[in-house]
């Protein structure tokens, strides 16, 4: 990491909304969305209160994960177009700053939520935030090309954090989310690296787009995808699916598998002649497929409710 304590501050001081962009409020929505799913999905009822809370301190670990990596990555931020203006590079804030506000954040979520809800969540959460910021943004990111798969795990946790958060202990339906996050990772952040190339070369990060090559890096989004469509169909035959979550399903992998099908079959030339169309598609249509996936299990555990869903 370099050291840019030294950078000129902006001719503002920093505002309220530049400590909240230190969290990754559009990384924190799929935390607090996945986390929220996890702890409705499990088969027990959760007193409000006890629920809002547990969903508020896991977003706020998440967010002090995010304060964390901007803090380290500050010297990365700099050089790459997509976050040269986060606020520690544009100087709005300093980077002791965001360590302080990652650290604080960081030990207020995880002992309240032990204390809202159990010591296993707490201790998840707790397990979960190093991972992302020590194991994960000190070390794998400008360590391997395969950064983002094993890093994937720590986007992977929020939904079996929300399900312990509820039942105090583990299960199979919680692992199967946080395997569909951490398949669905690689394809996504692979198809921003396609179009993003040069930010990575220039901050010397080794993706797989710049160790191995952008055909090689289609080949693994395709095979990555396969995978997940048979991960994320398989679990429609799981207690948290069922006929409705299968149909969303069998939609969206089909979507999928196309999208990265036809980036497998591109070269270069195809690519750079209509701008990365299809990729930049593939990455769009990755968000909701992620989005839409826990909704259609969030689908199943409000159908159950009801005496319906399942099969």
């Amino acid at each position: 990491m370099t050291d840019i304590t030294n950078t000129p501050t902006s001719e503002y001081d920093a505002q309220l909304g530049d400590y909240f962009a230190l969290l990754k409020p559009r990384v924190m929505s799929l935390v607090v969305f996945t986390a929220f799913v996890g702890l409705l999905a499990a088969p027990v009822s959760v007193n409000p209160v006890i629920g809002f809370c547990a969903i508020l301190f896991i977003a706020i670990g998440g967010g002090a994960s995010g304060a964390l990596n901007m803090w380290w990555d500050a010297d990365i931020d700099a050089v790459m177009r997509r976050t040269r203006g986060r606020p520690i590079p544009s100087g709005r804030v300093q980077p002791g700053e965001a360590l302080t506000l990652g650290v604080a954040l960081s030990g207020l979520s995880v002992m309240m939520l032990a204390l809202a809800t159990n010591l296993l969540a707490g201790g998840m959460l707790l397990f979960t935030i190093l991972f992302y910021a020590v194991f994960y943004t000190m070390w794998l990111k400008r360590l391997t090309p395969q950064n983002i798969v094993i890093g994937g795990a720590a986007g992977a946790f929020p939904p079996v954090i929300g399900w312990v958060a509820a039942t105090g202990s583990l299960s199979v339906e919680a692992w199967l989310m946080f395997a569909l996050i951490f398949m669905w990772t690689p394809p996504h952040f692979w198809a921003l690296a396609l179009f993003m190339r040069s930010d990575y070369d220039d901050a010397k990060v080794p993706m797989l787009t710049v160790t191995h090559g952008r055909p090689a890096t289609r080949l693994h989004i395709f095979v990555y995808t396969v995978l997940l469509a048979a991960l994320a169909i398989g679990t429609a035959f799981t207690a948290i699916g069922g006929i409705f979550y299968f149909a969303v399903a069998l939609v969206l992998n089909a979507a999928f598998l196309l999208g990265a099908y036809r980036i497998w079959k591109r070269d270069e030339v195809m690519a750079e002649g209509d701008d990365y169309a299809e990729e930049r598609k593939f990455f769009r249509l990755s968000l909701a497929y992620l989005f839409l996936h826990f909704g259609a299990i969030l689908g199943e555990a409000a159908l159950r409710t009801f005496g319906l869903g399942g099969w």
